[in-house]
């Protein structure tokens, strides 16, 4: 039995049929079985998400029988009353201890590419403490450590589409720092293909390293309306995000914290090598987002 959590994100509703074409017994850990579609009938459901790590019966019913957790879940922002730390790093940390406990032999866990404990963001600091954990478990472990991760329709692409709908298009800072995107289809593909290797980090990159400016200009592009660019000062988009979710809350279309993540460059000197050893050959983002 497998346990994968994150499975109605962007990568995880890519790596689920994979998974099923490959003959594994699944058991997703999830919040709303319906978001799995038709897949939901195809798999185990066990009922919870990352708030509720501290749970004993719920992780224990949740391990029963597991041999191997994949585990993708994460957020970029606060779901009150739990905090990025929580979710990203000490739930993570949770459920390695309970999967050491509860007989489970293989831990996967996707990290983030540049994840450290100086990072300026809170996101990278709880990857970091989360992949630290998972490389010293005594489980047989697989690390993956993606750049931007993306998809036709996911909720980061989409907000840029649709920002291509103004007279011009917002980019927070000076839009300079680097990426290597990797389609989440392709990040999936590495994932099966690991499934029989352990030990390992993987550092998960596409063929080309794009600046946050150009992946912005490439969507709007692609979208058919593209727009100058327009750059807001980090100080403004901070007070402005942060005034916009004291007033619409988790409704907000996105938080300081997730802006900021746009400031950290995630480019491996390893370039597509990991993918490739894994057997995948990472698509061109202009080629995945044309295709939709």
């Amino acid at each position: 039995m497998l346990l994968l959590t994150g499975a109605t994100g962007s990568v995880g509703s890519r790596l689920l049929p994979l998974l099923l074409q490959r003959g594994e017994d699944v058991r997703c850990l999830v919040r709303e079985p319906r978001r799995l579609g038709q897949r939901r009938v195809d798999v185990q459901i066990a009922l919870g998400d990352l708030g509720e790590m501290s749970d004993p019966y719920l992780v224990r019913q949740a391990l029963r029988g597991v041999d191997t957790v994949v585990h993708l879940a994460a957020t970029i922002r606060d779901q009150p009353p739990h905090r990025i730390e929580e979710l990203n790093g000490l739930a993570t940390v949770r459920l390695l201890r309970a999967a050491e406990r509860s007989g489970v032999r293989r831990f996967v866990f996707f990290s983030a590419l540049n994840a450290a404990a100086a990072q300026r963001t809170r996101f990278f600091r709880a990857k970091w403490l989360a992949e630290s954990a998972v490389a010293s478990s005594s489980l047989e472990t697989t690390i993956f450590a993606p750049s931007i991760v993306y998809d036709r329709s996911d909720p980061w692409v989409t907000l840029l589409r649709r920002f291509s709908f103004l007279p011009v298009l917002p980019v927070s800072g000076d839009g300079q720092a680097r990426f290597e995107p990797i389609w989440a289809h392709d990040a999936a593909r590495c994932v099966v293909a690991s499934l029989d290797r352990a030990g390992v980090r993987h550092e998960l990159a596409g063929p080309d390293a794009l600046s946050y400016d150009e992946m912005s200009d490439l969507v709007s592009r692609v979208a058919g309306r593209t727009r100058p660019l327009v750059h807001v000062p980090l100080p403004l988009v901070r007070a402005g995000l942060i005034s916009l979710r004291s007033v619409f809350g988790e409704a907000v279309f996105a938080t300081w914290e997730e802006a900021e993540l746009m400031e950290v460059a995630m480019v491996s000197e390893r370039g597509t090598g990991d993918a490739e050893a894994l057997g995948v050959e990472p698509r061109r983002m202009i080629d995945v987002l044309e295709d939709s």
